[in-house]
């Protein structure tokens, strides 16, 4: 059985379970606060579960599932049994999403763009969602790739 090293180094059913909590709270829109409150910790205990910095015991994923309405199983769900993530469940593109989220850079795009009057924001979301479907297209042209800007294009914009 793998031991769980002291310091930096996540073990993965921690990380994975600490994802999975993300998940569900977010697919459940249920806000951090909500669910930091209904479990009885705060907001920021509630962060550190989910993003592994501190494990979660086998209570607290009763009482988190219970608030969320799904079984203990959901948080390990995709989990190898190993104590390795499997290699589906470690790309799962709403993992990506949580982690855009809680960088660095995510954290500030969000923070400007709730700023934002809502009705620029819908245009900047409607503007995001124009470019995507655009790279997307013509990545599925034959023969093509996405054009790779390069750094005297870049200064040629500014």
């Amino acid at each position: 059985m793998p031991k769980h090293k002291v310091g930096r180094d996540l073990h993965p059913a921690d990380l994975h379970v600490g994802r999975q909590i993300a998940v569900v709270r977010m697919h459940s829109d249920v806000s951090q606060a909500q669910l930091s409150r209904s479990i009885g910790v705060s907001c920021q205990q509630l962060q550190k579960y989910e993003n592994a910095r501190n494990r979660v015991s086998a209570s607290m994923i009763y009482e988190i599932g219970k608030s969320l309405g799904v079984p203990v199983s959901r948080f390990f769900e995709g989990l190898a049994g190993n104590g390795e993530l499997s290699r589906e469940a470690s790309l799962l593109p709403v993992d990506e999403q949580i982690e855009f989220i809680a960088s660095a850079e995510g954290r500030r795009l969000i923070e400007r763009l709730v700023q934002l009057p809502p009705r620029v924001r819908a245009r900047v979301s409607a503007l995001i969602a124009a470019i995507a479907e655009e790279l997307g297209a013509f990545d599925k042209l034959p023969g093509r790739s996405r054009p790779q800007i390069k750094a005297s294009d870049k200064a040629a914009d500014s």
